[in-house]
């Protein structure tokens, strides 16, 4: 089995690169992943899958599938980039593109490597007569979007028996996490415009709205869980004259915590703030629920053949190339970041204390697994699926040590041969991982079986409300 994964992803890796290539140089924000998952789905087809566009009522969302049958196995694809993070590939320096838009998650590796864990499932399914389904799940807007949410919400993932995904960081490690519930809600004020020289009086400032609700939240933050994450950004200030009192103005806020009950509560006691500060400017507010996600359930079953199958893969060896690149990215890095180089592994399931990293700049080993209580500090749309189908992430190394995502560091390093190996290591796990619950109805048994165990004690409700459906950047 493994001989058989490897041998296949080794004869097919310039076409995976080349899948990979292909979305890194055509970045797209959330759900408008046109290019992206139109030539994902049309590669899928090229492989002898069924794909079924449109799905949930999401443009860029698709489902790719083969053969037919129990077990039904899927793979989780991500494809959307993020603006602000343009950057030439394979640079040592800040070098952005014409385009505002680059894949600084990781992104085009991320669903490339899903994409070829499925078929390499799918040819050993073919090549062994064996029966079952293989699905490969296109999903979008992952970066700020939930669309996994939205999907899971239109019941996209029923009758799926377990899914596997990944994603790529510094590390080898399975993520064995849990991850932080979110809501993202638009406070839209408005006031009324006046000269502000000569009738200020007249006027009612949305700006100010917005301001004053931004000083009660950061009052707020001292009385809250200390896991909890308030964010904002102003996405409309009212425009650029200082001369006319702001009629319109809107704050956006992402508000993050261990569990939604806890979120939902910081959000009730947020929409409070902006009501006070609109009754304060005599403004009015609007609040637009714009997305929302659940915190990460972990299955310790299937993370334990997860890890197993990523210790079969192995780490491999960096070449000396690979390692030069890697310390001139390092020396990009601030003081503070080289010495809390740790931190953006941590959170991806890493443990140690990085002795086996000393002199290195490339991670060559795997971390050991453990069933971690902890919760990442950041949020994913897996979660929820999650909820409804047992799941486990791994992460390969893809970029240098102390590289965090979100950054033009990782922007660059979407290219490299290590980020390509890295792929191709996560596909690898992936599919080994899938053909064990293939071929293992007592493997497969153990996982639905914990599942079941832990949905018999928890309730899902979907974080999103019933109306709100999944929008561009662009729309809001």
């Amino acid at each position: 089995m493994k001989e058989f994964v490897e041998q296949y992803l080794q004869d097919n890796e310039a076409y995976f690169k080349e899948v990979s290539s292909f979305i890194y140089k055509h970045p797209e924000t959330r759900f408008e992943e046109y290019t992206s998952a139109g030539f994902l789905a049309k590669e899928c087809e090229k492989q002898g899958f069924k794909v079924e566009q449109n799905v949930a009522n999401i443009e860029t969302a698709f489902v790719a599938t083969y053969g037919s049958g129990s077990p039904v196995i899927g793979f989780l694809g991500e494809f959307d980039a993020l603006s602000g993070l343009s950057q030439e590939p394979n640079e040592t320096t800040y070098q952005p593109m014409e385009n505002d838009v680059g894949h600084g998650c990781g992104h085009n590796l991320l669903g490339t490597g899903a994409f070829a864990g499925a078929c390499a499932v799918k040819k050993y399914l073919e090549e062994n007569n064996l029966p079952g389904t293989v699905k490969f799940f296109g999903c979008p807007g992952e970066e700020g979007g939930s669309g996994k949410t939205f999907m899971v919400k239109e019941g996209v993932f029923d009758g799926v028996d377990a899914a596997l995904t990944w994603h790529p960081s510094p590390a080898n490690a399975i993520m064995s996490l849990s991850s932080l519930a979110n809501y993202q809600v638009f406070f839209r004020f408005k006031g009324k415009a006046a000269h502000a020289a000569n009738v200020p009086h007249l006027g009612r400032s949305a700006l100010d709205a917005v301001e004053l609700m931004n000083v009660g939240v950061n009052y707020l933050r001292e009385h809250v869980i200390q896991e909890a994450r308030i964010h904002y950004a102003v996405t409309n200030t009212g425009g650029i004259s200082p001369n006319v009192v702001q009629a319109n103005a809107v704050v956006l806020y992402l508000i993050r915590a261990p569990k939604v009950n806890q979120v939902d509560e910081m959000y009730q006691r947020i929409r409070k703030i902006a009501e006070g500060a609109a009754m304060m400017t005599e403004t009015e507010v609007t609040v637009e629920f714009d997305k929302a996600c659940s915190n990460y359930v972990q299955n310790r079953s299937l993370e334990k053949i997860l890890y197993q199958n990523l210790q079969e893969i192995g780490a491999g060896n960096p070449s000396e190339s690979e390692k030069q690149f890697a310390e001139q990215i390092w020396s990009t890095f601030t003081e503070s970041e080289q010495e809390n180089y740790l931190d953006p592994v941590t959170g991806f399931g890493y443990i140690g204390d990085g002795s086996e990293f000393d002199g290195k700049y490339l991670a060559d080993s795997i971390s050991p697994y453990y069933e971690s209580q902890g919760i990442l500090s950041g949020s994913t749309d897996v979660a929820d699926v999650s909820w409804v189908v047992p799941t486990a992430q791994l992460t390969s190394a893809t970029s240098a040590l102390g590289t965090a995502l979100h950054t033009w560091q990782m922007t660059s390093q979407g290219l490299s041969d290590f980020a390509n190996r890295g792929m191709l290591r996560a596909a690898g796990s992936m599919a080994l991982t899938g053909i064990k619950l293939f071929e293992s109805e007592e493997d497969l048994d153990h996982v639905k079986e914990e599942f079941t165990e832990f949905r018999k004690k928890h309730d899902y409700n979907s974080p999103i409300p019933d109306g709100v459906r999944p929008s561009k950047l662009n729309e809001r």
